[in-house]
């Protein structure tokens, strides 16, 4: 017997992304929709079927979904991401964890009192050459890590979005909160912390609305685009730089300067990874293409997500990841406001 999972949100991460690759994975059954809006939902069961509900409670209430991926729009994560977990569902929330440091840790307390998995969809942990280019950090043939730097750039969510409308809430402050930051630039932070088993402890940024309008043609009210100096606790130095107004090609790249070579991440059309050493030798894998706004591939979150149930095992994304991401975003974010340097906070976390 399948398992029955539960998806809160119907727009384009649920279309294009949880509700294909719930519907491939062997060990789920059945998908219910919720959304607010019931055309959505209604689409949605067309495309994939299952069935939808009215309500998110009917969704926390039915005792025989064990799983729910929460696509609502980030603000609305720490309502019900924190729920779904203390009714007893596993939960695979989208990023950024949430807007806010206070409602994450709700969440992430929500997961500890009710000893489901938790996962976030920071999905660049799990593209193959993320995960080989981790394993050749850590195996130390380049030496230690002294400084990186990687960006992230497209044409703008409104080329992606379910509508396709300068309307998106990706360009509104209160729902969207970050812009780019938080659209584009929290994965690769989440991606910093991964690859180099390290955390960002300090920054400093500039941001800016240079080139996107509003459905009423007056510049967005978030940043699109951001670029970041950050310092590790470890000590290596590095850049980003986030960008909705990639026109032309999309730029998913990163690269690692190591004492003895340099990895080079999506850097190239042909290969997903490219290693150079000091000593003039080549190496490059050829692994697979990554997802881009075109390119749908399946990006194996889902298919993590319910392994970690099925196994009962730690899932690769966790809240606390989550939330360290989140504090770097908005250090970031404040760091650009305020034309500071900022000191990201350490968790005293509480064993409880």
């Amino acid at each position: 017997m399948g398992m029955k999972v539960g998806i809160i949100g119907c727009g384009s991460i649920t279309k294009l992304r949880h509700a294909p690759e719930y519907t491939e994975n062997p060990y789920v059954d059945e998908i219910v929709f919720y959304d607010r809006n019931i055309d959505r939902s209604e689409a949605l069961v067309e495309l994939f079927g299952g069935s939808i509900v009215h309500s998110v409670e009917e969704l926390f209430e039915d005792p025989d979904i064990v799983a729910i991926s929460d696509c609502s729009s980030n603000e609305n994560h720490h309502l019900f991401s924190t729920n779904a977990l203390l009714s007893g569902k596993h939960v695979l929330c989208e990023k950024p964890i949430s807007l806010t440091v206070e409602h994450a840790k709700e969440i992430v307390a929500a997961q500890k009192e009710s000893g489901k998995k938790l996962m976030v969809d920071h999905n660049q942990r799990f593209t193959r050459a993320h995960q080989k280019a981790k394993e050749i950090i850590g195996n130390g043939e380049l030496g230690k890590v002294l400084t990186f730097r990687t960006t992230f750039g497209h044409s703008g969510p409104e080329q992606w979005g379910i509508n396709k409308t300068n309307s998106t809430w990706f360009f509104k402050k209160e729902r969207s909160g970050f812009g780019v930051a938080g659209d584009l630039g929290i994965h690769k932070i989440d991606l910093v912390h991964y690859l180099l088993d390290d955390e960002i402890e300090q920054v400093s940024a500039f941001q800016g609305s240079l080139d996107k309008l509003d459905e009423n043609g007056n510049p967005i009210e978030v940043c699109d685009n951001i670029v970041c100096s950050l310092k590790t606790k470890k000590g290596r130095l590095g850049t980003a730089s986030f960008s909705w107004t990639h026109y032309g090609e999309e730029d998913n790249s990163t690269i690692i300067y190591c004492e003895n070579g340099i990895l080079k991440i999506y850097n190239s059309e042909d290969y997903q990874i490219e290693v150079l050493t000091k000593d003039g030798v080549k190496v490059n894998y050829q692994l697979e293409s990554i997802q881009t706004n075109d390119n749908q591939t399946n990006s194996g979150v889902i298919d993590a997500f319910i392994e970690s149930i099925r196994l009962d095992q730690p899932p690769l994304v966790t809240g606390e990841d989550a939330l360290l991401s989140l504090k770097v975003i908005l250090g970031i974010m404040k760091a650009a406001e305020t034309d500071t340097v900022v000191k990201i906070e350490k968790e005293t976390l509480i064993n409880s």
